[in-house]
């Protein structure tokens, strides 16, 4: 083969091998690739000119305070360094969660009935001091009782009484009390003076009686029954003024008697149990003070006149013991004032 035909076959390979499809080739990539070597550069030139961190900056040295000077005859007063106290911090406690279970849950939830009930509850329901059960001011207290005589060693009087009583207040009333003296009876002295001296002793008998009071009522205590039970009870003094009849009892059955009627002041104090709102159970002692008039031991005339003025007279001090109940007008009360 010649030359001529082997350079035309070379040619014609060469331009073949152009021909032939192959991979395309884009511009862009080749930029972007320069841009990601550009980046990466200058990351590393900005690592590598990182400023060192400044240096830490030392405190100066405290400076000697400037020497003060003292005048002439006077000591340098030493100085006192105080350290300032330093307080702990507060620890702070908190409560340690306790763990619920669902019965807890249950318990601890609110009931709606109770919850309704005390919706209504206000700062008035909150009982500090118990208030007193019961109440006496403008009512009306209606006392029957029964008396009987304590400190006569020879007759003794029975007695029923009755007593009106307004209370102005709740420790302050008016009244009047009215007695009807229902018997009387001789006690073993008498008799043994009769017979053992052969004398007969000189008596009088009662035989009503009236008085104006003035009540205060100072005491107020209550107490326990059997640890069970509490019951509420007040005392209470008790002056006025009265009068008195009395009548002479002689000593020959053949003389006749006479009354006298008495100016009777009064001292005594009660005690009463409440019961209800309107009814109380009371018990008393009062002394009744008056001067009366005595058959005279030497009497020998019926005339009742000249008896009179022949009469001896005594002081008396007639201590009965009461007992009754009391019914209180209006029934029922109301307070006026918070708990």
């Amino acid at each position: 083969m010649n030359k001529p035909l082997r350079l035309l076959l070379t040619i014609a390979a060469l331009g073949t091998a152009v021909v032939a499809p192959g991979p395309s080739w884009d511009p862009g990539d080749g930029l972007s690739w320069r841009a990601e070597v550009k980046e990466a550069s200058a990351q590393r030139r900005k690592k590598k000119k990182k400023p060192a961190p400044p240096p830490k900056e030392t405190p100066p040295a405290e400076q000697p305070a400037p020497a003060t000077q003292t005048p002439p005859g006077e000591e340098q007063q030493p100085v006192i360094e105080i350290e300032p106290e330093t307080g702990t911090p507060p620890v702070e406690i908190t409560p340690e969660a306790t763990p619920t279970t669902p019965e807890t849950e249950a318990a601890a939830a609110p009931n709606p009935q109770q919850a309704a009930a005390t919706h209504g509850v206000s700062w008035q329901d909150v009982v500090v001091v118990m208030r007193k059960p019961f109440l006496k001011q403008g009512r009306l207290e209606i006392q029957p009782s029964w008396n009987v005589t304590l400190n006569d060693n020879m007759i003794r009087h029975h007695a029923f009484q009755g007593q009106l009583i307004y209370w102005l207040t709740d420790v302050l009333a008016v009244g009047a009390e009215g007695q009807y003296f229902t018997r009387f009876g001789f006690l073993e002295p008498h008799e043994l003076v009769a017979s053992a001296y052969r004398r007969v002793p000189t008596i009088n008998q009662y035989n009503w009686g009236g008085a104006l009071d003035f009540h205060y009522a100072p005491m107020y205590a209550k107490f326990a029954v059997f640890n069970k039970y509490l019951v509420h009870w007040e005392g209470m003094f008790t002056v006025g003024v009265g009068v008195m009849q009395s009548e002479v009892i002689p000593r020959d059955p053949m003389f006749p008697g006479w009354t006298n009627l008495l100016i009777v002041p009064n001292i005594g104090f009660q005690a009463r149990v409440f019961v209800t709102d309107w009814i109380t159970l009371d018990f008393g002692v009062k002394d009744y003070i008056f001067v009366d008039k005595f058959e005279s031991v030497n009497r020998t005339t019926a005339d009742v006149e000249q008896a009179m003025a022949e009469a001896s007279t005594q002081l008396i001090n007639h201590i009965m013991f009461t007992a009754g109940f009391s019914f209180w007008i209006p029934t029922s009360f109301r307070y006026t004032t918070f708990r």
